[in-house]
């Protein structure tokens, strides 16, 4: 898999980013984990055609073309088909169905944030475009959410890859607890934003 990352990337450059950010979010198995990093610590080689900025464009452009196929698929075709096309078909895309299910149990949990806390989790990021179809949420917030999120993904794994240099793939290896960390942060922040709100109008 590594391998094949490197070569699409070399081969294609900017558009090889793009193309395999897409595909990540088509086919969960092949990890963003590595693809970003690698651009990452492409863009710190001598007379690279890479750079960070451009990088992590294609790369969220990528990313959020590839999550309109599960929008809308979970718009049209509603959480029990695709868990049952997922208990059929899924080991060949890598999608189970308890992988559906624990993404609709996300949004339900975090509602129209999920989408944008959703692109920071590993295992989640991929899915959470289903049940924000399966819920019929608005395409603008969705587009919304999903890109604010995936520019805070995108960017700390490519910046992650550029900083750490040939030890690229240690990325993958601590991505986990770090998207946890940020998850944990965001929550803090929004619950302390609201906090604040609502303190302030119980005040005379």
């Amino acid at each position: 898999m590594q391998e094949w990352i490197t070569n699409t990337m070399n081969s294609l450059g900017y558009l090889g980013i793009g193309l395999l950010m897409f595909l990540e979010n088509l086919f969960p198995p092949i990890p963003s984990e590595l693809i970003m990093p690698l651009a990452g610590y492409t863009a710190t080689l001598p007379n690279s055609q890479i750079q960070v900025l451009p990088a992590i464009a294609v790369g969220v452009i990528g990313t959020i073309v590839g999550a309109i196929p599960w929008y809308y698929a979970g718009l049209l075709l509603g959480q029990q088909r695709l868990q049952l096309l997922a208990e059929r078909y899924g080991k060949w895309i890598g999608i189970s169905s308890e992988d559906i299910g624990k993404s609709v149990r996300w949004f339900q949990k975090h509602g129209a944030k999920a989408v944008l806390l959703g692109r920071l989790v590993p295992g989640i990021r991929t899915l959470i475009s289903i049940p924000a179809g399966i819920s019929k949420m608005p395409i603008i917030p969705f587009f919304f959410y999903s890109t604010i999120g995936t520019i805070g993904w995108v960017s700390l794994l490519t910046y992650a890859g550029y900083f750490l240099g040939k030890n690229y793939a240690l990325v993958e290896k601590y991505i986990d607890l770090i998207s946890k960390i940020v998850v944990v942060g965001l929550l803090v922040a929004i619950a302390s934003f609201i906090g604040y709100r609502l303190y302030k109008r119980s005040r005379p």
